[in-house]
């Protein structure tokens, strides 16, 4: 009995691994659709596997990196073409940025309920800006050790790499925070309202980044419309949904991304994804807040209520002097 529970423990973890390497690699193929090249890299404005890998680390914990090692590993591989002793640090620096995220994550007391402002911040300024850098300098480096990449356009593409990571967390991280807690659907009057905003949000979208008026900024009320009614579930997946409709434009040069060169439209992208998940991720935290201090308001008024009425019939009539006996020994 103790030997075939330890085996089923034993297979479990290899799943797991397994599992997180696949979607790794799943999630960069999906990335690499539409990659683009700066200064002979290649490039992508939002790479998801570092948004998968935070993600997995924050529900599963430290035992799922050798998945994430092994994923990475298999994508700088698969591109590079051979494994070399570059490949194996680019793939280092790939696991360590977001094993560091969630290091610091840890540390701050982040709640992957993303319920609180200050986990927004946290995840923004530390398991995005910060963390990230790990892997654009490894990357970047072995780039230019190797000799694919002059050194004079080292930051150009650091840059590039840099916003890539960053965007998959910003963008990728918050939606499988709300896969990993998804229950089964109760049908309420909202359903509705969710049908609505799912269908304006994918029109207004599709406007958005294929009109040749420049009317990105149709995107925000329909962000700020998903956060203020449906919080992070909400808004998470409209973040996403802007993201990959902008980048199939940006990448197809088409609407307002039309006339650009690649430089200009890895800003331009970047600049636009990091607008709407900033909108997305910290109006759904402050909205979450607010309630979360509003129920905890109600049920602290509740119990009070019920303090009192417990107390109320058990006092004698001596114990509530009328206010004209009040009123004799005031004189």
């Amino acid at each position: 009995m103790i030997h075939s529970e330890r085996n089923r423990r034993y297979l479990v973890a290899v799943l797991r691994v397994v599992g997180v390497a696949a979607v790794y690699y799943g999630a960069a193929r999906l990335g690499l659709l539409r990659e683009l090249t700066v200064h002979g890299a290649v490039v992508t404005p939002l790479w998801p596997p570092t948004g998968i890998a935070l993600g997995c680390l924050l529900y599963d914990g430290l035992r799922v990196w050798p998945g994430i090692a092994v994923g990475s590993l298999v994508v700088v591989g698969m591109l590079g073409g051979t494994v070399t002793p570059s490949t194996l640090v680019v793939a280092a620096g790939n696991t360590l940025a977001p094993l560091c995220a969630y290091a610091l994550l840890r540390r701050t007391g982040f709640r992957r309920e993303l319920d609180r402002l200050r986990d927004g911040v946290v995840l923004v300024f530390l398991g995005a800006m910060a963390a990230m850098v790990i892997g654009a300098t490894a990357g970047t480096t072995m780039l230019v050790v190797d000799g694919k990449l002059p050194a004079g356009n080292f930051w150009s593409v650091w840059a590039a790499w840099w916003a890539g990571d960053v965007m998959g967390v910003l963008v990728v991280t918050p939606v499988v925070l709300v896969l990993g807690r998804v229950r089964p659907p109760r049908f309420t009057d909202r359903w509705a309202e969710a049908v609505a905003l799912s269908a304006v949000a994918v029109a207004g979208a599709l406007v958005a980044t294929r009109s040749s008026l420049s009317m990105l900024y149709l995107v925000f009320p329909i962000v700020i419309w998903a956060a203020l009614r449906f919080r992070l579930a909400g808004s998470a997946p409209c973040a996403l949904l802007v993201s990959v409709l902008a980048i199939v434009a940006g990448t197809d040069g088409t609407g307002p991304f039309a006339g650009h060169t690649i430089v200009e439209v890895m800003i331009n992208l970047t600049v636009l994804n990091g607008a709407v998940a900033l909108t997305a991720l910290l109006l759904a935290a402050m909205v979450a807040e607010q309630q979360n201090i509003r129920h905890r308001i109600e049920r602290a008024c509740e119990e009070l209520a019920e303090v009192v009425d417990q107390l109320a019939p058990g006092r004698s009539a001596a114990a509530w002097p009328s206010r004209a006996e009040d009123e004799r020994g005031s004189r």
